[in-house]
């Protein structure tokens, strides 16, 4: 039987980011909403093209998203919350953005039945996608919401590929791990009570799918991954014998976990096929050849979706082979996971070290490597000889490269003694020091990191880079910039400044750029959420950090202003998290040696002068394994790391971290082992309700929690920030609280930036009043 080809998805910002552009351009006004659908109809065309010209059998309907694709769904199936207050008239696209990015002339105050509290104007909730840096949004559920088929756009898709000549595999994420992403926002209310008026969407769905001639849709279901209650495993089966009846083959796609105590209920679900992750769990082929019957699909996915190492296709064919064999039925390979979460193509890495290069393969490249290695299953290896033999030389020569091993690493490693993680004095200890050191009145005011990145430094910085501008005129540049920032945060009456990071690039590519071990891309760019993209680095070998990387620029800052200075660093759980990481040793291993590079810059910024340094950690929480069994080991080595790299400093300093868009409270122990003098969480999407497991856990340190969304242009005013720090103060005792925004606001301009800043440092002053802490 012929080896059949498939991908579950693919990068939808396009080889040049060009929805990145039609996007921005949307929200500014520039262009309409036909000319974003007719640039996002070409680009599912260019990436249909590119799946066909590989060879693969199906092209993939359904990926696509001018937000996100559970945003997708949320118009399909529906259920826009109600509190957008959306009327008829309006267009389905400008709703879509409404609930992504928030509304920008809501009122400020509390409206009489706003859903729960929940402000009219704020966009839906954004949390990482399981465990990668890709950001969905939540849908919302109460008792009172309804489903109904309401959006066209996935069967104009269809139709769109259809009428190209394309083979059509729709894409849907299935209705229990639509269910299971969003969030009650209702108190005591269950969402898995939903389903039963949910299926029936579903059914209508994969009814008019089956109408259009789409033979295969896949429907994803990652949540069987995931440790699910009885309640939500034993709905599957009800759920999937509903679905079948009238519909096209449906093809379930797990991804991102093993399947564990779920292996045998996936196998046995009233399904054609099953799509595993071999990748992440590759100890579970055999069982699945077990128990997935032989009339049912076997679709494994052998190519890494998540990570741009070249494949190795002896190792692939070792394990795809006896498989196939024993499965004995139609059999599929494709990447592990989509390919989202790749940059587009190596093809124009021109300026990437080309024995990296040759080491790697992005989402067109991993393409090509499913033609490989399906001619090679089915005997044809004589087709695809030379291919062949290139693979295994750049795996070879990978295996072999001294850049990956370093000594001096291996042997700081080896010394490491009992208590490098560990600060002199406890937290009540250091808080007294602390005080006395900065005299910070109560309810400090301080913002993320970064300020805006204008247009003026993004031209020095690209100046410099392309060698028109010198590294004289880039320092004068830059600190321009900073004593812009200083003054204005000074005029804004800021208790705790930055220095804004004018001269970054990205929170991660900053500081790996000047990290030995690390390797950097010109247009290996990947969606974060919307149009925001990141470029991550590749970790490649043992990493350390050769010379300061921040220091000049934050002491310049400091020598500037009297208030303190904050240092800003990226921490090296969230460097390892949001970088394409080597596959060659535990990734625990790689992030301590990012620790102790971490820790060398913090102890040259206490030297510099500097009583303040922020170690970002977002990512901590995205990087915990989607089985529980994985939890402790991670969190002791991520905890332990993070301690690493703040431990080298007197008591008396403060060291401060921040976390955003993910769920904390069921790590609030291991957040609170962290034992970082403040942390600052984003809370403002969900109303402050994430602050509330802080509150039960009696988090003992300070924290600062988000009062605005900077990543939506709405300036909340200074009622609304009055308001969330009252609800703060109700939780966590107000001697512990500070005020912030949610993050840094790089993304943001200056105008809206100063108006939210000064709405900001009103509430603190009206806080204090009221509270009583002057």
């Amino acid at each position: 039987m012929t080896t059949r080809t498939h991908i579950l998805g693919f990068p939808r910002m396009g080889a040049h980011r060009e929805l990145k552009t039609a996007l921005e351009r949307h929200w500014r006004g520039e262009i309409d909403a036909a000319a974003l659908e007719a640039t996002g109809a070409l680009l599912r065309e260019r990436h249909w093209r590119a799946q066909r010209d590989a060879g693969l059998d199906f092209v993939t309907v359904g990926d696509f998203a001018f937000y996100d694709h559970v945003a997708n769904h949320i118009q399909l199936l529906g259920c826009e919350p109600p509190r957008f207050g959306f009327t008829g008239d309006t267009p389905e696209l400008a709703r879509y953005f409404s609930m992504a990015r928030g509304v920008a002339d809501a009122a400020s105050h509390d409206h009489e039945g706003c859903a729960h509290g929940t402000h009219a104007g704020f966009a839906l909730e954004m949390t990482k996608w399981f465990d990668t840096n890709y950001h969905y949004l939540v849908p919302e559920f109460t008792d009172a919401t309804r489903f109904g088929l309401a959006s066209v756009r996935l069967f104009e898709e269809v139709a769109q590929a259809q009428a190209l000549g394309h083979s059509v595999k729709a894409v849907l994420l299935g209705p229990l791990s639509f269910l299971w992403l969003g969030k009650e926002k209702q108190q005591g209310f269950d969402r898995l009570a939903l389903l039963d008026a949910l299926l029936p969407v579903y059914e209508q769905v994969l009814a008019r799918l089956k109408a259009m001639g789409v033979e295969w849709v896949q429907v994803d279901e990652p949540v069987l991954g995931l440790d699910l209650p009885e309640a939500w495993r034993h709905a599957f089966e009800r759920s999937y014998w509903q679905l079948a009846r009238g519909a096209p083959k449906l093809l379930l796609a797990t991804y991102f976990s093993p399947l564990a105590e779920n292996l045998r209920l996936a196998c046995q679900l009233p399904v054609a096929g099953l799509h595993v992750d071999a990748v992440r769990a590759p100890e579970e082929l055999t069982g699945v050849a077990d128990w997935l019957p032989a009339h049912k699909l076997l679709s494994v996915g052998i190519i890494d979706g998540r990570n741009v190492w070249r494949a190795d296709p002896d190792a692939a064919l070792a394990r795809l082979a006896p498989v196939a064999a024993k499965h004995g039925g139609e059999f599929w390979i494709a990447p592990s996971c989509s390919l989202l979460h790749l940059p587009f193509s190596l093809e124009g890495e021109t300026g990437l070290d080309p024995e990296l290069r040759g080491w790697m393969a992005f989402a067109i490249e991993k393409l090509a490597e499913l033609r490989l290695l399906r001619a090679a299953l089915d005997g044809e290896q004589a087709s695809v000889a030379s291919e062949l033999e290139a693979a295994r030389r750049a795996v070879a020569a990978r295996r072999a490269s001294p850049r990956v091993h370093r000594a001096d690493v291996a042997l700081r490693l080896a010394r490491r003694v009992d208590g490098d993680d560990r600060r002199g004095a406890g937290f009540a200890q250091r808080q007294a020091l602390q005080r006395a050191r900065f005299a910070l009145p109560p309810l400090p005011t301080t913002t993320i990191g970064s300020f805006p990145q204008t247009a003026a430094i993004r031209a020095a910085r690209a100046a410099f880079r392309r060698g028109a501008l010198d590294a004289a005129g880039y320092r004068e540049a830059m600190q321009a910039e900073i004593a812009l920032a200083v003054r204005k945060q000074e005029a804004l009456g800021i208790d705790v400044l930055v220095h804004g990071e004018a001269e970054r690039n990205d929170m991660v590519e900053y500081f790996g750029e000047q990290l030995d071990g690390f390797a950097f891309t010109a247009n290996g760019w990947v969606q974060s959420y919307g149009s925001r993209c990141v470029k991550p680095p590749v970790i490649y070998g043992d990493v350390a950090r050769p010379a300061p990387m921040t220091v000049e620029w934050t002491a310049y800052a400091q020598s500037l202003t009297r208030l303190p200075m904050k240092g800003m660093l990226t921490g090296p759980v969230t460097m390892l998290q949001w970088s394409f990481v080597r596959d060659d040793q535990p990734r625990s291993l790689t992030t301590e040696q990012i620790a102790w590079a971490i820790r060398d810059e913090v102890v040259d910024l206490e030297q510099a002068g500097i009583g303040i340094i922020q170690i970002d950690e977002p990512a901590i929480r995205e990087g915990l394994p989607l089985r529980r069994a994985g939890w402790k080991s991670y969190l002791d080595g991520a905890t332990r790391a993070f301690r690493i790299s703040a431990g080298g400093v007197a008591d008396r300093t403060q060291i401060h971290t921040h976390m955003c868009y993910s769920e904390f409270n069921d790590i609030l122990p291991e957040i609170a082992a962290m034992d970082a003098d403040v942390i600052t969480i984003e809370t403002s999407r969900s109303d402050m309700e994430l602050l509330r497991g802080f509150g039960d856990f009696s988090y003992p340190n300070e924290i600062g929690p988000g009062v605005y969304d900077i990543h939506s242009p709405r300036v909340p005013d200074t009622d609304e920030m009055v308001r969330l720090m009252r609800k703060a103060a109700a939780v966590v005792p107000a001697g512990r609280l500070w005020i912030n925004p949610d993050c840094g606001l790089k993304t943001r301009g200056w105008p809206e930036t100063e108006a939210a800043l000064t709405h900001m440092v009103a509430a603190a002053r009206i806080l204090r009043a009221e509270l009583a802490l002057e």
